[in-house]
Formats: C-alpha cells, structure tokens, sequence
C-alpha cells in the first residue's frame, strides 16, 4: 500500500486537491487531519463518486480526522482506548475531542491522528497534549504483535534540526523535553519513526 498523510486544514475547502493528490501520486490510503467539519456535514460524495471508500469523525468547526482509501476498511475505531479529553472550562466535562480514528485496512491498523498543539507549555492543554501522547503509547505497546501504523499532525520537532531556527522556539511548545521525550515513548513501546531515512541526508 501507498499511504500518505496530510493537514488538509478544511476538508471542505480542499477536497479536491485530496483527490487530485491520491491520483498523482497514486495512493491507496489518506490519513487527513484538521478536516473542520462536523460529521453531518462532511463532504463524504465527493470521495465515494469519485470511487473511494472515506470514514470520518469530526464533532465540530474543530479538529477532525478522515481516512479515505481505496479498499473499504474491515475495521473502523474511533478513539483510541483511554484517550484524554479537554475543554477549556475546567468546570465541564472533559470529553475526548476528534482527533484519533482508526482503519483496518489489508489487516494494517492505520490510524489518523491530530496531536493536540499544546498551545503554550503553562496552559493545560500542554499536559494534554502530553496525556495524550502517553495514552497514545499505552495502546501502540498493547499492538505489538500487530501491524500498526500511527500517521498524522504530531505538533512535535523532535529533533533540533527540524525547525529552522530554535532560538525562535525557545520556551515555547513542539520542541520541549517534555514533549520530546513523550514522542521518543512511541518508539520505546516499539514503533519504528519511518519518515526520517526520506529526509537524512547521507
């Protein structure tokens, strides 16, 4: 399978340019983050007339995730087990957002995953972020044995040289330890990082 992934940030807006990508670069699977639309109101036609398979989870204006594919998925989960969830009002329910969906698809687990951003690192949304990177290990150690792909918008640098200047980025979130570290949890619980080789330079 051909998979990529993509911050589509408006699915409604760049639906066409989704389909006219998997075309070009012939892709099987698109995992698109930020689609920004609620479920009842996600541009599903387009896809399915267009001969692709698409499942969806999106609550509002915010957020979202999609997986359009080729082959129809013999699985679809929403949310990951023990996903945190947030509101800005502490006062109200916490409750996941749509940021995580799933598809089994050729008996590969592809997930569609949009990191919350963290925002600034004294916020509670950073530690947020952060629950949800562990939780989201917790699972991936839980897959060993199975072929799992995490694809998506990780808001994360884990490395210095993948921002242009990090004396700009001091203080501020995607770069810090905290974040780095919860990133590095991914593979410790035995996921491979497989975009690196194509960026490296020998």
């Amino acid at each position: 399978m051909r998979i990529a992934t993509w911050n589509i940030n408006s699915v409604r807006t760049r639906g066409e340019r989704a389909l006219n990508l998997m075309d070009k670069h012939d892709i099987d699977v698109l995992c698109l983050q930020e689609t920004k639309v609620a479920d009842d109101k996600f541009p599903r036609a387009l896809f399915e007339d267009a001969g692709y398979h698409v499942v969806f989870h999106g609550l509002n204006q915010w957020n979202g995730v999609a997986i359009v594919s080729r082959e129809e998925p013999t699985e679809v989960i929403t949310g990951f087990p023990g996903q945190p969830g947030y509101h800005n009002d502490e006062e109200k329910e916490q409750a996941p957002e749509a940021r995580a969906l799933g598809a089994v698809i050729r008996n590969v687990e592809i997930w569609s995953l949009y990191v919350p951003n963290g925002r600034e690192i004294t916020q509670r949304h950073y530690d947020y972020k952060l629950d949800f990177l562990y939780g989201l290990a917790r699972y991936a150690e839980g897959k060993k044995r199975e072929k799992l792909l995490l694809t998506g918008d990780f808001n994360i640098a884990p490395r210095n040289e993948d921002v242009w200047d990090l004396e700009l980025f001091r203080g501020k979130t995607h770069v810090t330890e905290p974040e780095r570290a919860a990133f590095q949890r991914l593979e410790e619980a035995g996921l491979e990082e497989v975009t690196r080789r194509f960026t490296e330079k020998d």
